[in-house]
């Protein structure tokens, strides 16, 4: 994804940036306790190679951005509420720190999780 701007030059945004914005902005969201794989060898090679992009999935068509993420919930939290707000602090946060505005955010429940057996 690139910006021209005649006077400074031409800015570049990798998906792997935008990925790590998503992936962090969704991590600060109460409730959320991680974020899901999208299929088991992805899930091995973010245990060896710690990936912070998984779970996240990114389509620039042009103008903006499509975003799904793929979320695990802390179990006992109201479902809804978690989703809205992930979704609500990903759009504020990508638009804020990128300048593109997102079209749309669909978060995928993936799992609950304990996170305290207390």
């Amino acid at each position: 994804m690139s910006e021209n701007n005649s006077s400074l030059g031409n800015i570049y945004l990798s998906h792997h940036a935008i990925a790590t914005i998503i992936f962090q902005s969704a991590l600060e969201s109460y409730g959320i306790v991680g974020l899901a794989d999208r299929n088991v060898i992805r899930g091995i090679s973010k245990i060896i190679f710690n990936d912070p992009t998984s779970g996240v999935l990114i389509n620039f068509n042009g103008d903006s951005i499509e975003i799904d993420i793929l979320i695990i919930i802390e179990y006992g939290t109201r479902i809804s509420s978690v989703s809205n707000s992930v979704s609500q602090n990903v759009r504020f946060q990508v638009e804020k720190m990128t300048g593109i505005p997102v079209s749309t955010v669909n978060v995928h429940v993936r799992g609950l999780r304990v996170s305290n057996a207390d």
